[in-house]
């Protein structure tokens, strides 16, 4: 393999950990299952290719507008989420998914199947990031920022209504808990840092289509999440990781790779649902039983 595979492939890798982890703000904090949010990956690309194609504007004002233009839109597509609930706000942002990528393919503006292509590579403080270890970097550095969101927002009054929210919905309104705002914060959380994402994604590859943003590209990313260990912030990290490399690894036996990612991902839900490396996963056990200070031993354990 060479060198430029191997940068491409964490390219990808690091663009997915910035999308698991804003999905892990509304589905692993919030509670609040998605399987739309490949949409708002859509909206940050189609907004930043449009900018930077139709426009000619910069990369940093495509990126922010991105992040902006899909914030709002996460915040307003995410209404529906104040009237459904589990199955059926699971059902509802499959229809957004459907209706995004629908947008994208029948009007004209978006130039349909054919896509938007040639978008310029990023250009900042007057160097250019056409791929390789520099926009590698570039993507690495927005998937900490991703992080270090997710983890502010793990600590503050949000995350501990979010917590609330996600435990019990109606408990949480009766200690006053504003559940529609908190719902609503996480939509627009998640989407903002979609779309940030989605810029990037554009910009890598210089031209989008629909159907790069299908129904089940938001399958894959719950799959990271939930593989990982939803509601902590290692495990959205660890299934982008695995989930993406794991094609990567397993094209020797190319036929088949595939179903071996499918049946451990059936494996995992029989066995470890609350993720590889989710808070009661035996792995995670296990590692913290090593760290320093946490060694017990087997006598202590029994009561």
């Amino acid at each position: 393999m060479s060198s430029g595979y191997i940068v491409t492939i964490f390219t990808f890798v690091a663009i997915y950990i910035s999308l698991a982890l804003s999905l892990n703000i509304l589905t692993g904090y919030a509670g609040q299952i998605s399987l739309g949010h490949a949409a708002f990956l859509g909206i940050g690309a189609y907004t930043s290719a449009v900018l930077a194609v139709r426009y000619g504007l910069p990369f940093w004002v495509d990126f922010l507008a991105a992040v902006v233009i899909t914030g709002i839109i996460g915040t307003i597509l995410g209404l529906p989420s104040l009237r459904v609930r589990h199955d059926f706000l699971v059902l509802a942002t499959m229809g957004v998914n459907f209706v995004v990528v629908s947008v994208f393919k029948y009007v004209d503006f978006f130039r349909g199947a054919m896509g938007l292509v040639n978008i310029p590579a990023p250009t900042i403080l007057g160097l250019t990031f056409r791929g390789g270890a520099p926009y590698l970097t570039l993507t690495a550095i927005y998937a900490l920022l991703t992080l270090a969101v997710c983890w502010y927002l793990s600590k503050t009054w949000s995350g501990l209504a979010f917590h609330a929210i996600r435990n019990d919905e109606d408990a949480a309104a009766s200690v006053g808990v504003g559940s529609a705002r908190y719902k609503i914060y996480a939509f627009g959380i998640s989407a903002a840092l979609a779309g940030g994402a989605g810029s990037l994604y554009a910009h890598f590859l210089g031209s989008v289509f629909p159907d790069n943003f299908v129904f089940v590209e938001s399958i894959g990313m719950l799959s990271m999440v939930i593989f990982g260990g939803i509601g902590t912030l290692r495990g959205p990290i660890i299934g982008a990781i695995f989930l993406r490399l794991m094609p990567e690894l397993f094209r020797f036996i190319q036929d088949y790779r595939f179903t071996l990612y499918g049946a451990l991902l059936v494996l995992m839900m029989l066995f470890q649902p609350m993720g590889l490396l989710g808070k009661d996963s035996w792995l995670w056990k296990f590692s913290t039983r090593l760290l320093p200070g946490n060694r017990t031993s087997m006598r202590e354990e029994i009561p």
